[in-house]
């Protein structure tokens, strides 16, 4: 029994910063991420239900992610809410943290799959769709 309280300590721990950093990474509830094809959004738009108006381009998995960004989850993956480093540096350049990222879901993938919606800014003010897991984007508008 005494060897167990370590590991009952640890697990806890580690279960504690995870929790701590899922939700330190999630972007405000208050965005309604209802995307449209352009990329100047009003911020006095009336709010629409996601999945109005939004471009062809985004497949059908990509309204459930943004319904989930406009309530500030749950998320599936851990890594979605966190901080996108814009690495390959195709995104306009702006300070660590401006973009983050969610995993738009693969039907048949076993893991996160290649697409992503990258949002720019707290709240998001710019939205990115890439399918190819970061080597093209596309921009797009989303109404709040």
């Amino acid at each position: 029994m005494r060897q167990l309280k370590p590991l009952i300590l640890l697990a806890f721990i580690v279960l504690a910063v995870t929790l701590w950093n899922r939700h330190a990474g999630t972007p405000p509830a208050s965005t309604n991420p209802a995307a449209s094809a352009d990329s100047s959004a009003s911020p006095r738009a009336p709010e629409r239900p996601a999945g109005t108006d939004v471009p062809a381009f985004l497949p059908a998995e990509a309204h459930a992610t943004l319904d989930r960004i406009a309530r500030g989850g749950p998320f599936e993956h851990s890594q979605d809410g966190g901080v996108f480093g814009n690495y390959e540096g195709l995104l306009p350049q702006q300070p660590r943290g401006y973009y983050h990222e969610y995993t738009v879901e693969t039907p048949g993938a076993r893991n996160r799959g290649a697409r992503r919606i990258i949002t720019g800014g707290t709240p998001p003010s710019v939205w990115y769709y890439t399918d190819d897991h970061y080597r093209s984007f596309r921009r797009f508008k989303v109404d709040r």
